[in-house]
């Protein structure tokens, strides 16, 4: 109800730092594995802005859907993480990933919980997302648990990992602006006679 009858505000920020993930994990696809560590600058700024676009996000929109919340303490924990990488940049090889791939993966995590919600008001759209999603829990986990896999090495799991949660993210923006543009194709009466069925809802539950 409430993601029909209102709009959804800065749809746009989940698709910036989904290319701005995408690009970067082309990026580390590149990189040789002892340069890795030299990248954590640019980790630390990524993950400082892409958190404060989250909290700034969540914010913005905790009239209009369920699921802000989880934006908002993924957005707080990305700006600690962000902080954290930007004050000890000389972390080990190891203990680098372990970071990245916790953040990674409750971003993930997120992401599935979003497209559960538009599962719950039966958006087509939650299927690829979830599928999005599942996948960039994989390979984040593999990252928290490096070295116990070893088939794949550090910078090609941090790559593909941050590539599926570019593509996520994408994917989420553009349907939220389907949900943005969804008010204005509603009549003043029909929006109207929602949110009195929805009062009307909330009576009879409590």
């Amino acid at each position: 109800m409430k993601s029909v009858t209102k709009a959804v505000k800065y749809w746009y920020l989940p698709l910036i730092f989904g290319i701005v993930f995408i690009l970067f994990g082309t990026y580390i696809f590149t990189t040789p594995l002892e340069t890795y560590i030299a990248l954590s600058i640019l980790f630390s700024v990524s993950f400082f802005f892409s958190g404060v676009s989250d909290v700034a996000f969540a914010i913005a929109n905790a009239k209009s859907l369920n699921g802000w919340g989880w934006y908002f303490v993924n957005g707080l924990l990305t700006t600690v993480v962000g902080i954290y990488l930007m004050a000890y940049s000389d972390l080990s090889m190891l203990t680098l990933a372990f970071v990245i791939g916790f953040t990674a993966l409750f971003r993930s995590f997120q992401l599935l919980g979003l497209s559960l919600e538009l599962k719950d008001i039966k958006n087509k759209d939650w299927k690829s997302l979830a599928a999005i999603s599942v996948l960039s829990i994989i390979f984040s986990f593999l990252l928290v648990a490096n070295p116990l896999f070893s088939g794949l090495s550090i910078v090609t799991l941090t790559a593909i990992a941050f590539l599926f949660i570019g593509v996520g993210s994408i994917s989420l923006a553009f349907i939220l602006k389907r949900l943005k543009d969804s008010p204005d194709k509603l009549t003043s009466d029909l929006k109207a006679r929602i949110e009195e069925l929805q009062k009307e809802v909330n009576k009879q539950l409590q």
